[in-house]
């Protein structure tokens, strides 16, 4: 019973809509109605700038490291599995938002820098490269998560934290589907173009 208790509250931080509560009180913006209209950092600093977007960030990874470190405690790497990906679901789906929520790329960035450092420090990396060739945020989140399970394999990482990062790429792929299909045909919006904003 503590143990589903625990995993329930793992959803309920997860719900936490640090995006939408630092656009609001720093930017006075629904990122819901503006930009992508999604709940994520990357939409609020499309919509509301940087100063923003910062704490919203900063919230969102803190979630991911919360639930994880919050089953390690309550009982080793099956809890963190559950725990992990109840906040990584809390944040697609959050409670206080009726259910529309972020992407879960800086929530799942929580729960791996927290976990596996070293994979979270490759992956930033890479999503940095990919960032700046590109200039497409939803490329290099999606190269990320598809990349996720393999680098937490090669690193040696607990069998447990490889099942974890397959379901946490199969969650971020999914929430990026919309961007999949508009990179495919070439009207995905790149950082800087007239229609980011």
């Amino acid at each position: 019973m503590k143990e589903v208790l625990v995993v329930i509250l793992c959803y309920l931080i997860g719900s936490i809509p640090f995006s939408y509560i630092s656009a609001q009180i720093l930017a006075h913006t629904d990122v819901r109605s503006r930009g992508s209209g999604n709940v994520g950092a990357t939409n609020v600093y499309r919509t509301s700038g940087a100063w923003a977007a910062i704490p919203a960030l900063a919230g969102d990874l803190l979630k991911g490291a919360v639930a994880a470190w919050l089953g390690l405690a309550m009982g080793g790497p099956i809890m963190v599995i559950l725990c992990s990906l109840a906040a990584v679901i809390g944040h697609c789906y959050p409670l206080f938002l009726k259910f529309r929520g972020g992407k879960a790329v800086a929530t799942a960035g929580g729960v791996v820098l927290f976990l596996m450092p070293k994979v979270g420090l490759v992956l930033l990396l890479l999503f940095i490269t990919v960032l700046v060739v590109t200039r497409y945020v939803s490329l290099g989140s999606v190269i990320v998560a598809i990349s996720l399970p393999f680098v937490a394999y090669l690193f040696h990482n607990p069998w447990q934290y490889t099942m974890l990062s397959a379901l946490l790429m199969i969650v971020v792929v999914y929430r990026h589907r919309e961007n999949i299909s508009r990179l495919k045909a070439g009207s995905e919006a790149r950082i800087g173009d007239q229609s980011w904003r």
